[in-house]
């Protein structure tokens, strides 16, 4: 049986943030990036699964479990060079070949800006829950009120982890999640020319029901919107791989195995897929 190799610890510094980064198991390189709200501590199950046969870096985007707090406001852009500077010392410290890059919602969004710019330096994307070129807003302002009431009761649920400086602690306030969605609708409108310019095999992990199985109120509208989004993006890119996980948006934490499965089938220990 090949021995794991342990997981090793170190930081970025750029832009006045420090970024904690973790890398541990054998095999092709993969980067896990998480997404707004989630840390790496918060996916150590998939990073565990995953490390079995490849070798996984994970990190903390800024203010987000061990790493700093913002200099300035926290926005699409700023969590974007995040990846760009964890990615440049992976770089330096010379992987043996270009990573897969796995994003997990906001993260999938970078891993697709980033794959576009940067086109050698990634072997292929899979992207859970996140990057969706939707065809309309998802947030409305009918929907405006519920999401400021969601991103006020996340914050306050944050409250206890930032007290104890944990690893699964988020410093962003309501104001900062509440914009960031709404950010994060104009990022995907125009996310699908990001996607013609990508020339590496891609996975899409999906939620069948993003905003949950509830037949009341907006849900039922999110949750085809999610999936006419996919519809839309597979029509541009048909030979694009797409598993629907009968879940919600907390898919990453709840089918983990599954996840790490999808993702070993589509990006084998043993090299590349064509």
């Amino acid at each position: 049986m090949t021995t794991r190799k342990p997981v090793r610890h170190f930081t970025v510094h750029h832009g006045g943030v420090t970024i904690p980064v973790s890398r541990g198991g054998r095999g092709r390189p993969l980067v896990l990036c998480p997404g707004l709200n989630s840390t790496q501590a918060d996916l150590h199950e998939l990073a565990g699964l995953l490390r079995h046969d490849h070798d996984v870096v994970t990190f903390d985007l800024r203010g987000h479990g061990l790493a700093s707090a913002a200099d300035g406001q926290y926005s699409f852009d700023t969590f974007l060079s995040d990846l760009v500077a964890v990615l440049a010392e992976l770089g330096r410290l010379g992987l043996p070949s270009a990573p897969v890059l796995v994003g997990y919602s906001l993260g999938a969004d970078l891993a697709v800006h980033y794959a576009s710019e940067h086109p050698d330096a990634v072997a292929g994307l899979v992207l859970i829950d996140g990057a969706n070129p939707l065809p309309e807003p998802f947030i409305t302002d009918a929907d405006l009120a519920e999401f400021r009431a969601m991103a006020e009761e996340l914050a306050t649920r944050q409250e206890a982890e930032r007290a104890g400086g944990s690893a699964r602690q988020v410093l962003l306030t309501a104001q900062d999640i509440h914009g960031l969605n709404l950010e994060m609708d104009v990022v995907r409108s125009k996310i699908l020319d990001r996607y013609r310019r990508i020339g590496h095999p891609i996975s899409m992990i999906m939620s069948t029901s993003i905003a949950g199985d509830g037949g009341e109120g907006r849900a039922p509208r999110h949750n085809q919107l999610w999936r006419a989004g996919i519809d839309r993006l597979v029509r541009e890119r048909p030979h694009l791989s797409t598993s629907w996980l009968d879940a919600d948006h907390r898919l990453v934490f709840t089918h983990a195995p599954e996840i790490a499965e999808i993702i070993r089938i589509a990006h084998p220990a043993g090299g590349p897929t064509s």
